[in-house]
């Protein structure tokens, strides 16, 4: 077995992120998001007896629905993980779960089949976020903390190059479906199978070399209960650690923003700004580009200024961000060359700020054997903010008309997360 530090060891965990970011960049980003928004267009759609006039805030509370569903599970099972030893057993479930679902997404095929796309849209999300638990969790077992950064941005920057790589080939696919004899709606939906066959396919690499059961635990039967016990173990700890506790608060602020955007961009960028899909894709791609570098210069930069100044610096930059996008209009001259400045920007601080949380958070953990239940603190944080920032971007949008305004209010998300965060102090590993 690799041991702790390994550059083998930390590379095969590095690698997950390269088999799920396809998910969340054709799936959550780039194409489902468009593909649903032609699919609904102008349409009133109906799910669960209601008729929903404006189908992109039922594709908003749907992944709110998700989020805390993961949420509430999350800490449940990674107290019982911790204590069983088995972190890996339910990283694999939730990653075939996860998959299947994305596959699942090609039944989607027209409005009279917008609740498979809905169902299977939740049930995916689920498996992504869930699976991260545990994926994160693995962080400080494969990693010392010294090495915590570089091993974060290397998993992100892997991620970034993975994904690109699949969304060229589906943007092949979709651009070009003549060539293969197929429509543009079957492309699409073609490309959701290949993210599903991705992400588990390339998941078994990092499988094969991760540990399972760490410390050698042997649970007894109760192990349901004793699970529950460690959750309520490690919760204590959370709170009678300020520097932790203020942490995640400062996190779950910046995520609200962060995650909304992520998920909502391509949305905004069609639906508000009336820009063609060939723009929102060229953005996309230039984001994932842009972020590359982004995890790469800001772990530079928190080696040498320490992780607080450098998440901050992140920050200021997301709250420019909020503004610049607020005054877009379709109206504007030349509004997808803004769009595309905007998204380069975006890109250099999205890299860097979900590296330099990950790995932060596991350096501010005190010295423990119940790395999964602590990340699903983490976890769990991330998923309140963003079905608060999910819900309050699509009742904004709801009650205004406008996507303007719902993406300044996120500003103010940023703003106190970074009050919250100079009022931090140092520790041993976090400067």
């Amino acid at each position: 077995m690799l041991k702790i530090g390994d550059s083998k060891l930390i590379n095969s965990w590095a690698f997950y992120d390269w088999a799920n970011s396809v998910y969340s960049l054709v799936i959550s980003t780039a194409v489902f998001p468009l593909y649903y928004s032609a699919v609904t267009e102008g349409k009133t759609v109906s799910f669960l007896f209601m008729d929903w006039d404006h189908p992109d805030s039922l594709y908003s509370y749907a992944l709110s629905f998700s989020f805390l569903i993961v949420a509430f599970i999350s800490p449940i099972l990674s107290g019982i993980a911790d204590y069983t030893g088995n972190k890996k057993k339910f990283m694999k479930f939730f990653c075939w779960m996860g998959g299947l679902s994305v596959c699942s997404l090609y039944f989607f095929d027209g409005i009279d089949t917008v609740w498979i796309g809905i169902v299977f849209t939740i049930l995916a999300s689920v498996g992504f976020w869930a699976s991260l638990v545990f994926y994160n969790a693995y962080l400080p077992e494969v990693a010392h903390p010294e090495q915590q950064d570089r091993a974060s941005a290397k998993g992100f920057i892997y991620g970034y190059i993975g994904s690109v790589i699949l969304l060229v080939i589906n943007l092949i696919l979709i651009q070009k479906p003549d060539l293969f004899g197929i429509t543009s709606g079957m492309a699409s939906r073609i490309s959701f199978v290949l993210v599903g066959i991705w992400w588990i396919g390339f998941a078994q690499i990092t499988f094969k070399r991760l540990p399972n059961n760490v410390y050698n635990k042997k649970p007894k039967e109760d192990y349901i209960w004793r699970g529950f016990r460690e959750l309520k173990i490690v919760a204590k700890q959370v709170i009678e650690y300020p520097t932790l506790k203020k942490f995640l608060i400062a996190f779950f602020l910046l995520s609200v923003g962060v995650q909304t955007i992520i998920l909502l961009a391509t949305i905004f960028g069609s639906t508000e700004l009336g820009l063609e899909t060939i723009d929102l894709i060229i953005t996309v791609l230039l984001i994932q580009i842009v972020a590359i570098l982004g995890a790469f210069l800001f772990s530079r930069i928190s080696e040498k200024k320490g992780n607080f100044f450098a998440l901050k610096v992140t920050i200021i930059i997301w709250m420019v961000v909020c503004f610049c996008a607020f005054l877009l209009h379709k109206d504007l001259p030349n509004v997808s060359i803004y769009f595309y400045s905007l998204g380069g920007v975006l890109g250099l601080v999205l890299g860097a700020i979900q590296s330099l949380t990950r790995s932060t958070y596991s350096k501010l953990l005190p010295e423990t054997e119940d790395h999964a239940t602590f990340f699903s603190f983490y976890d769990v944080t991330e998923k309140i903010a963003i079905v608060l920032g999910t819900f309050v971007y699509g009742l904004l949008y709801a009650i205004t008309d406008s996507m303007q305004w719902s993406v300044l209010c996120l500003a103010l998300f940023f703003l106190a997360s970074l009050i919250i965060l100079s009022t931090l102090k140092r520790t041993k590993y976090v400067q």
